[in-house]
């Protein structure tokens, strides 16, 4: 398990799977905890375990996907606690159906939930908004982005421009360790991106040592995430040429771009 602090609240990442993280939120000023995403129940339920005292009262989900709902059911049966979740989506043990605009307290945090269709269709992000924290489940990965499962092009880039205008300084909780995969494509999008080469860099010390990559940032994203750069005529550019086809507008660069890096 790797560990981040944040100055309010702590943020833990909790592995499953082969790269899956379910986020584990932490306020020490009452023991409270909350999860995002626990697609299986088993590693939540080791680390309360090893750390008694403390109580797991909310749980967030993002889209229906198994390896993000997996566990709800038995963490439901197992303890107190409140589970939000797309309104639109079949999610496991839901209590609070949520939808883009709805704004909830979760460990006395004010989060505003963020409608980001695409990778499925009811998909949600949460922006915890006096803690610059966003969990953006699987549509903002760093250097990349989700893949789309029933949306369309034109949903997705919406979404993921919807999230790029957040602070700058806001953190991004991603759900799955895809950083270092991702790079050598946003490079190859951008060969002369000195940021994406030092980050690709960067990134594999961290991984070679066996940590997390995350979380990332707004403005990091900006700058090195080719799926939230369609707009550049260099971008736009190249992904033309590669495609092998006139690109006239930000849809279908991007359609472009998530095809080229389906295949990559």
């Amino acid at each position: 398990m790797t560990t981040i602090a944040d100055n309010r609240l702590e943020i833990c990442a909790i592995t499953a799977f082969t790269d899956n993280y379910i986020w584990l939120l932490l306020d020490h000023s009452n023991q409270a905890c909350a999860v995002v995403d626990p697609g299986d129940a088993g590693p939540v339920q080791a680390w309360l375990a090893e750390h008694p005292g403390w109580a797991l009262t909310d749980v967030l989900i993002t889209h229906h996907h198994s390896d993000h709902v997996g566990g709800v059911e038995k963490l439901k049966s197992a303890f107190d606690l409140r589970v939000h979740g797309p309104a639109n989506e079949p999610i496991p043990a839901r209590d609070r159906p949520l939808k883009d605009g709805d704004s909830i307290q979760v460990l006395g945090r004010t989060i505003r939930v963020i409608g980001v269709p695409g990778h499925t269709c009811g998909h949600l992000a949460y922006h915890l908004v006096d803690e610059d924290v966003l969990f953006s489940g699987d549509t903002l990965f760093s250097a990349g982005c989700g893949r789309l499962f029933e949306g369309t092009p034109l949903q997705m880039l919406t979404s993921l421009e919807r999230l790029a205008v957040l602070p700058e300084q806001t953190r991004v909780y991603c759900a799955h360790e895809y950083t270092l995969s991702n790079l050598p494509f946003a490079l190859a999008v951008d060969p002369g991106n000195q940021q994406i080469a030092e980050r690709l860099a960067e990134v594999s010390e961290i991984r070679n040592r066996g940590q997390c990559t995350l979380p990332t940032y707004i403005s990091v994203e900006r700058a090195i995430n080719p799926f939230l750069r369609v707009r550049e005529a260099k971008i736009v550019e190249v992904v033309q040429r590669q495609a092998g086809l006139a690109i006239t507008n930000a849809e279908e660069c991007f359609a472009a771009m998530r095809k080229w890096k389906d295949n990559f």
